[in-house]
């Protein structure tokens, strides 16, 4: 199987799936292990910012979803009726670049001869040989490609097989409806942005992006459907507990995947209050949850927030 064919039944999902495996690797392994309770709310993902002269929604996405997932929640889509603007996490169109494509597979492939065995854990390469011969993928492949890119070609081929799908997701739902609509488009970040937080992993950290990945999809399908249910109920204590525990022996990708671009992101969101139109921003969901999250960040700046 080569390189091209494992990316050809959806060119930009690859890639998609690579700024959710952020989000997945939030929710680790060690959860079940736990038996965090479940909390049923009558609250969504969102919150507001209410001013005197508009209102900002804050809206947590999962990237990956099935069909049965709709119709969204009537107060989810009363929010975006509401607002002229619509602001998300990265550019969806941008990903769909090929100029984008190849720079990705460029900057995630090994060169000069040099191979993933050659760069990690003899444990952690033979997790991955087992993970790969059930999945039905080339090692002769994947020996080409650095661990985050194999980390991404893993889930993606998961998830797919699973029924999760990136045009199921809620970024992908209201970017359609909003184009649709005719509504104003914005982005926080660009998509090369969210490429070069993967690609500018150190070699220790990229190992423990694959090896984390390689935990998660042991479990992944229990595990995310208990965060879409999480979601859907708004469960905010749950999935924060979820990524206390993930995160605790992974410190160093927590702060460049999640807080760091939390930070960046906070500037540009004072910057749509008080101005004249209502505004809806859509981020991942493990972005209003854990440590310095926007939630927080916002409010250690005095602003009132409340959850919808």
């Amino acid at each position: 199987m080569g390189i091209n064919h494992m990316f050809r039944k959806n060119k930009h999902q690859s890639l998609y799936v690579g700024v959710f495996v952020a989000f997945v690797w939030t929710f680790a392994i060690t959860v079940h292990a736990q038996g965090i309770s479940e909390v049923k709310t009558n609250k969504s993902f969102l919150w507001s910012i209410e001013r005197e002269k508009n209102t900002i929604y804050l809206l947590g996405s999962i990237h990956l979803l099935k069909t049965d997932s709709y119709p969204l929640s009537k107060g989810i889509e009363d929010a975006y009726d509401n607002c002229k603007k619509i602001v998300f996490e990265t550019d969806i169109h941008g990903m769909k670049d090929l100029a984008l494509q190849t720079k990705m597979m460029t900057l995630g492939l090994y060169a000069d001869g040099q191979t993933l065995e050659q760069n990690i854990s003899k444990q952690t390469y033979a997790s991955l040989k087992k993970k790969a011969i059930e999945a039905g993928l080339s090692m002769a492949v994947l020996d080409r490609f650095k661990p985050w890119l194999c980390a991404v070609t893993l889930a993606a081929t998961e998830l797919q097989r699973l029924g999760f799908d990136p045009n199921y997701g809620i970024d992908m739902y209201f970017f359609d409806k909003a184009k649709k609509d005719n509504k104003e488009i914005t982005f926080l970040e660009t998509a090369d942005y969210q490429l070069e937080a993967l690609t500018e992993m150190a070699g220790r950290e990229e190992e423990s992006f694959l090896k984390q990945t390689l935990k998660d999809l042991e479990v992944v399908e229990t595990m995310f459907s208990d965060i879409v249910d999480s979601w859907k109920t708004g469960d905010v204590d749950r999935l924060e507990s979820i990524m206390r525990i993930s995160f605790k022996c992974h410190p160093d990708i927590y702060d460049r995947l999640v807080i760091q671009r939390n930070k960046e992101w906070i500037t540009q969101i004072e910057n749509l209050i008080n101005q004249d139109d209502n505004v809806l921003v859509i981020v991942g969901a493990g972005h209003l949850v854990g440590t310095e999250n926007i939630l927080e960040l916002l409010q250690k700046k005095g602003y009132k927030i409340r959850q919808r």
